[in-house]
């Protein structure tokens, strides 16, 4: 069983979520609305999303039903987002280390996961923000929306009904380790490509070479070689 709810707008889905878990019947409690208005992304980082174009939606997750570490289990939620949008849109979809969504080399979605204890219950709260019928962004933005990287228009409720249901079949069914760790590293972005990252205000060429899992990437930089980082130590230009 799970537990799906709507507003008609809201601050953040992550922080409201707690409205909605009083009596939860559900090991899986969801939470949406096409109108956010103080969402917030990774490290501290923001999230704007043009109202009743995209969608921000956060699932409640009983920490007592995930066995894997803080750092797979970011993965494979990852991984899930990624297989839905690319079984949807049938185009190619990729993650951007550690957990962005790239269509055609723009972002069109982001996750963010926390843990609360909320009412003497301990959660994963994934919060996932997903442009869908947005259509201008800032021109230098690296973000885009499903329409404007695939041409397809959806309806907002059916895609989050469909979603919903998609993401928890998913986490009910979680592989091990060594699969959740190849199935990321088979869908990164970028992954054995020449690119340029930023480190230290500085430019240099690179090739990912794969995440691991502790939560680092590692890159061969053409100036010192193979080395790992973790989020925010170096950025992709891309």
């Amino acid at each position: 069983m799970s537990e799906l709810f709507y507003r008609n707008a809201c601050s953040s889905t992550n922080d409201e979520i707690s409205d909605v878990l009083l009596y939860p019947q559900s090991n899986f409690v969801g939470l949406y609305t096409f109108n956010q208005i103080k969402g917030r992304g990774q490290y501290g980082n923001s999230w704007t999303s043009t109202a009743e174009k995209n969608l921000a939606y956060t699932l409640a997750v009983k920490t007592s039903c995930i066995f894997h570490s803080d750092f797979m289990f970011n993965y494979y939620t990852a991984i899930a987002v990624q297989n839905y949008l690319a079984n949807l849109t049938e185009k190619i979809v990729k993650i951007k280390w550690p957990n962005d969504i790239i269509v055609k080399n723009k972002k069109v979605a982001g996750i963010l996961i926390e843990k609360k204890k909320i009412n003497q219950e301990n959660y994963f709260i994934i919060g996932i923000g997903i442009n869908i019928l947005q259509e201008k962004f800032d021109e230098i933005s690296n973000a885009g929306s499903l329409l404007t990287q695939t041409g397809e228009r959806f309806d907002l409720k059916k895609f989050t009904e469909e979603f919903h249901l998609f993401l928890i079949e998913k986490l009910k069914n979680i592989p091990n380790d060594d699969e959740i760790l190849a199935q990321f590293n088979s869908n990164l972005f970028r992954k054995e490509e020449v690119s340029v990252f930023e480190l230290n205000n500085v430019r240099q060429n690179g090739i990912i070479k794969n995440a691991d899992e502790n939560g680092n990437i590692w890159i061969e930089l053409e100036d010192s070689g193979l080395q790992s980082f973790y989020h925010k130590e170096i950025k992709l230009l891309y």
